[in-house]
């Protein structure tokens, strides 16, 4: 399996990162995207992704583009040429929080599609509650980058017909296991082709909720419940193939070898 999006640099890692990705690797998982929320968190995940199944994102969250610093696209470009850097990202908009003013989302949301375009890297976007403008961002230009990913999908069928349309993936979380909430979600994914997947956890963040009780004890002993990390993605992977009526084993074929691809990751040793 691949985990395409876990915040590895969050805090809530620090007191035992090293045994989370230990743990990841134990569970089956053959490669991570570590995810880069501004310049500061993309340098750091460079460095971090130092081992040959460790890639990461570059890139400036909807969130932290008030903090873009005016020179985004030449700082981005240039960390965009690491190797382990394997998406631009996370980028897009996101007006339900509106933590940045919208026209400056907007603005640096633009900046990093054409560094996207101008190095031949796929998109790793966020789109919340922006009433299909990341959609409309992005038709006049998808033929132009390797790929896209949106990341984090928990819109409407409608949402999810409008961004096949032109050819992107959808990312996949614990919020499909989620029975209220995540209701919407699993109805609307029966229209999601399975060469379109990809799974991700979202770590530290939207736990699957199908995770047995007595996990954290036994694996993670001293570590909150409500902690989600990599290791967990085949919960992810299990109430995807609930949600769409096919195997697991389907689920996490598809969507490692799509990962492969829209990344273009190695081939796991073995």
């Amino acid at each position: 399996m691949i985990d395409i999006g876990v915040n590895l640099l969050h805090a809530q890692f620090d007191p035992d990162r090293d045994a989370v990705i230990a743990r990841a690797r134990a569970a089956g998982l053959t490669g991570m995207l570590v995810t880069a929320t501004d310049l500061a968190s993309t340098s750091a995940a460079i460095r971090l992704c130092a081992d040959a199944d460790l890639y990461c994102t570059a890139g400036v969250h909807p969130h932290d583009a008030a903090r873009a610093p005016a020179d985004l696209r030449e700082q981005l470009s240039e960390l965009a040429r690491s190797p382990r850097v394997r998406a631009i990202g996370e980028t897009g908009l996101d007006f339900y929080r509106n933590y940045s003013p919208p026209d400056v989302q907007r603005q640096v949301f633009h900046t990093q599609l054409e560094v996207a375009r101008a190095c031949g890297r796929p998109l790793f976007v966020h789109d919340r509650e922006s009433s299909a403008e990341v959609f409309e961002a992005l038709s006049p230009m998808i033929h132009e980058v390797p790929g896209v990913v949106v990341h984090c999908f928990t819109g409407t069928g409608a949402d999810l017909a409008r961004y096949l349309s032109i050819g992107c993936h959808i990312g996949i979380t614990g919020w499909i296991t989620e029975k209220k909430r995540g209701a919407d979600l699993a109805r609307a994914i029966c229209a999601l082709p399975l060469d379109r997947l990809l799974i991700e956890t979202d770590a530290p963040f939207l736990r699957p909720h199908n995770v047995p009780g007595n996990w954290q004890a036994e694996n993670a002993p001293g570590i909150s419940r409500r902690r989600n990390e990599p290791a967990l993605l085949s919960f992810v992977a299990a109430g995807v193939a609930v949600a769409m009526d096919v195997p697991i084993a389907d689920v996490i074929r598809h969507s490692t070898d799509n990962a492969r691809r829209l990344f273009d990751l190695p081939e796991a040793d073995g």
